[in-house]
């Protein structure tokens, strides 16, 4: 007669697991989070069962009933995996099994730790997926409540991190915050991929007693199974996108606080953090440091190196299941665990922070920037552009040589560099001017900043409803 075991193999083996192989197999504390969504996905499989026969209606809700008060106790930390409990999945199914006896040991037929596994992953970061949306969203809050209050604040724009042309602050500010719409635009798009259900997939070949795999993906809040049994246990692609999306999120967070960083220099001034969302020195009392920006900045690193070795991990994996998929929990959570730190800190400092509107206007012209407004004046009246080119840079040169900015040169000055300068230029390079000029859809002028910002308001509740319409269990 055998000898009952609390894991989950071991029958054909005839001595236990060496100490380092248990040390070495058992999951990452932080796996354990999966238990909500393993809870879950029994719940369906319980009905699988049900269906096959195998559970009587009595003994399926004797499941379910005892699958709750296990998932509430979980959740509020009464009841928790023992050092001797491999993974989440032989935490649960000992849990069970001590409760409700050869009940709970029924629960395993049909269905694999592979496919277990699968669909937890998939599950909770559906959830995520949803809930990064809304911390994400804040933060769109707060750069649009910043843009709303500087549409006619004037600001250099950069390119090369030279000044260029004049912008309204707004227009920067709502540059982050379209580079971060599509990011959550990405993870929409990801999540109409990953909407189908491992469950039923068993190892690899399918289940023979779970037959009805597409109801316990409804279930789930799926949109259907996955169409291939080997794809669904063995694939990863979908877990290496959402690190990808994290990933991209990131780096343009970092953007915006290599930004902020800048703005708030002594060299730029354009920018005051509030006291709550800055830290100071040791040892220079005088010191008020951007760490929110520098922390989500140097994080942006970590999520990169996350997707890289995930990428690494999955690039010469045979088909269909192998051990090192184990991987795919450590890069996606770190992702997430990170995110959740990072997104409401730098929403609380985006949303407070102060915006010197004087002496950003001040800094505007400066390095000739109203040149373009220059040689767009005279392409308008029909000098060929290269021509036009030509005579602003001659322009510049010669109050680079006489140490003024355009907007102080005289009538005489044009008049030297070239004819076709007429005094009527002058009305055309002022910041004001230069601003209204870009009315084209998309430009800095301030009645088109105002536009985009609706149209980006009604995107983000579009998203927002995406986020919280969710049918599938959340944690």
């Amino acid at each position: 007669m055998t000898q009952h075991t609390d894991r989950l193999w071991g029958g054909r083996f005839k001595t236990g697991p060496a100490p380092a192989l248990t040390a070495l197999s058992r999951s990452d504390p932080s796996f354990f989070r999966l238990a909500p969504y393993d809870l879950a996905g029994s719940r369906a499989h319980a009905q699988e069962l049900r269906r096959a026969e195998i559970l009587s209606a009595a003994e399926l809700q004797q499941l379910l009933d005892e699958m709750d008060r296990l998932d509430a106790q979980f959740r509020a930390g009464e009841v928790g995996p023992l050092l001797q409990d491999e993974d989440v999945h032989t935490f649960l199914e000992r849990e069970l099994t001590q409760r409700l006896g050869a009940t709970g040991g029924k629960l395993r037929a049909g269905r694999s730790r592979n496919d277990q596994a699968a669909n937890d992953l998939r599950l909770f970061l559906r959830d995520k997926a949803r809930t990064l949306t809304q911390a994400v969203i804040d933060l769109q809050n707060a750069l649009i409540e910043q843009a709303n209050a500087h549409i006619g604040s004037v600001s250099a724009g950069f390119t090369h991190l030279q000044p260029a042309q004049p912008v309204v602050f707004a227009h920067h500010l709502l540059a982050h915050a379209q580079s971060i719409y599509r990011d959550i635009d990405r993870l929409l798009d990801w999540d109409r991929r990953s909407a189908r259900s491992p469950l039923g997939a068993a190892a690899l070949a399918g289940s023979a007693i779970c037959r009805r795999p597409e109801l316990s993906a409804v279930e789930l809040g799926y949109d259907g199974p996955c169409e291939n049994s080997i794809d669904a246990v063995a694939s990863r692609d979908h877990v290496a996108e959402f690190v990808f999306v994290t990933s991209m999120l990131a780096v343009n967070l970092s953007r915006l606080s290599e930004e902020v960083i800048l703005w708030t220099s002594r060299q730029f001034g354009w920018v005051v953090l509030d006291d709550g969302y800055a830290t100071g020195s040791s040892i220079m009392p005088q010191k008020k440091n951007s760490d929110i920006a520098e922390l989500t900045r140097g994080k942006a690193g970590r999520l990169i190196g996350n997707l890289s070795g995930l990428l690494a991990t999955l690039k010469s994996l045979p088909l269909a299941y192998n051990r090192d998929l184990a991987e795919d929990k450590i890069a996606a959570f770190d992702c997430i665990d990170t995110l959740e730190l990072v997104l409401p800190a730098m929403a609380g400092m985006i949303r407070t922070m102060r915006v010197n509107v004087d002496e950003m206007r001040r800094q505007a012209p400066l390095g000739f920037t109203l040149a373009t407004e220059v040689a767009d004046w005279l392409a308008l009246r029909g000098v060929p552009f290269s021509e036009a080119h030509e005579i602003t840079g001659a322009l510049v040169r010669v109050c680079e040589e006489q140490g003024i900015e355009l907007s102080e040169v005289s009538v005489a000055t044009l008049a030297q560099v070239d004819a076709r300068l007429e005094p009527a230029v002058l009305a055309h390079v002022t910041l004001d001017a230069a601003v209204a000029a870009r009315s084209g859809y998309g430009g800095t002028a301030p009645a088109r900043v105002r536009e985009q910002i609706e149209r980006l308001q009604g995107a983000l509740a579009a998203q927002l409803a995406w986020a919280t319409s969710y049918g599938g269990p959340t944690c």
